[in-house]
């Protein structure tokens, strides 16, 4: 009967959110957190169908929030088409490791002087949370590949890097709790956790995601062959990459998120600039085939094939974790230290973070603001809390962390969800103007 009962919930959510998904776009919330709160109703403050208990059985949890990573990773590459040494990446790159750095010393300090944390779980407790959210991001990502916005690039490239970049600190937490191996004077933790495992990840996804693609690529121009599942081979690199990255001790994040830039990468090369907007202005003029296999058109198509089928997977893992993330939601497990800790997490971390990161960097002040606000928290930190439970956290630091941290993401989802749309609509307005009175500044200099 209980499944019974599940297919009907499921089912009802499920065409609910298709049918109010226009009217929901123009509302000053995220779906995100309308999952949160069906999730919260689930739970054993609601109805009682979901009972989740993360500290006894994290491991189901890990996967469930390493799929719905992994999956919104890929996306996020595919939606970067600047290459590597344009200036649109010198901000996403600053965020994601010197912000992160200083995300995860400043919540470390916090934890310790002002959470009475030991050192290890207080640097734990900063990596699990120092990371900003690719799948809850969307509303402030690129919406496409030819997006150009510079603020909407950064964090979109920031959430993408940083999932990755915050594995070295988890990893040191644990080490510093005695629950994994940093080697003598942490020789150990500076040359697998750190070197090797990013520049592996990256490297790793970068080789099969260049080769992939331009495999693809060839076949169906030259041989008008590899057509159709679209989704396979989405699926198949996704999993390529990050079973390679894992199998070579490397960070499977990071792999993924290269992998989806070196695919769009091999596209870009053989298609061009303007690619994308062709595809699109084409598509409802030739068949389907035919725009997947002509010289001019097959790169972009093949690219947006899969990142359409995989933004589709991004939505319904969105669905899922959120609504487990809510049924773990509690007022009992309520950290009372979370009162304070959250707008200090929120109002003083994360500015002090971003702003070190963006030293030296022609931002405007609007744009410098909402980079400092939209730290959005969310299933990258359930991933990294579930990893650290199935690694051996346990007893009280396990149940703090695990306290902090859903409360962390749950208030990142409403408040960051509600303010989203009026921000971004007033950034939005901002730039329309500042475009207007570009182009009337060279009118009136000529006459």
């Amino acid at each position: 009967m209980e499944f019974t009962v599940w297919y009907l919930v499921v089912g009802a959510l499920l065409v609910t959110m298709a049918l109010t998904g226009s009217v929901l776009r123009r509302l000053p919330l995220t779906t995100a957190l309308l999952y949160l709160a069906i999730g919260f109703a689930l739970g054993p403050n609601g109805v009682g169908l979901l009972d989740l208990r993360p500290l006894i059985r994290p491991g189901i949890l890990e996967r469930l929030t390493e799929v719905a990573v992994i999956i919104s990773l890929f996306s996020a590459g595919l939606k970067l088409r600047h290459p590597w040494r344009d200036p649109y990446w010198f901000l996403p790159i600053r965020l994601a490791f010197i912000s992160m750095a200083v995300t995860v010393g400043l919540i470390a300090a916090v934890g310790v002087m002002g959470l009475g944390l030991p050192l290890g779980a207080a640097v734990l407790l900063g990596a699990i949370l120092a990371p900003t959210d690719p799948v809850l991001a969307s509303d402030v990502s690129v919406a496409h590949a030819g997006d150009q916005d510079r603020l909407r690039f950064s964090l979109t490239g920031e959430a993408g890097l940083n999932d990755g970049t915050a594995f070295p600190f988890v990893m040191l937490g644990l080490g510093l709790l005695g629950l994994h191996d940093l080697g003598s004077f942490g020789w150990r933790w500076l040359a697998v956790d750190l070197f090797w495992a990013v520049s592996a990840g990256l490297g790793v996804g970068a080789l099969l995601g260049g080769i992939v693609g331009r495999l693809v690529i060839y076949l169906r121009r030259e041989r008008k062959e590899a057509l159709g599942l679209d989704d396979f081979l989405a699926l198949g690199l996704v999993a390529l990459a990050y079973g390679v990255a894992l199998l070579i001790h490397a960070y499977g994040f990071l792999a993924v998120f290269a992998a989806g830039l070196a695919f769009r990468r091999a596209e870009r090369q053989a298609s061009g600039e303007s690619a994308p907007t062709a595809v699109r202005t084409l598509a409802g003029e030739a068949e389907p085939e035919e725009l997947a296999t002509h010289r001019e058109t097959a790169p972009a198509y093949m690219a947006q094939a899969v990142l359409d089928f995989n933004e589709q997977l991004e939505r319904i893992g969105t669905v899922l974790v959120m609504i487990l993330v809510g049924g773990m939601l509690s007022p009992r497990f309520l950290p009372v230290e979370a009162l304070w800790f959250v707008p200090v997490l929120f109002l003083v971390v994360r500015p002090i973070a971003a702003t070190v990161g963006l030293l030296g960097a022609s931002v405007s002040p609007l744009q410098r603001g909402l980079i400092s606000w939209f730290g959005i928290r969310g299933i990258g930190g359930i991933f990294y809390l579930m990893y650290a439970l199935a690694h051996g956290l346990s007893g009280p630091n396990a149940q703090r962390l695990a306290a902090l941290t859903l409360t962390v993401v749950a208030v990142s989802v409403v408040v960051h969800g509600v303010s989203v749309t009026p921000l971004m609509e007033r950034y939005e307005r901002v730039a329309r103007a500042r475009q207007v009175r570009a182009k009337i500044a060279p009118t009136a200099r000529s006459e």
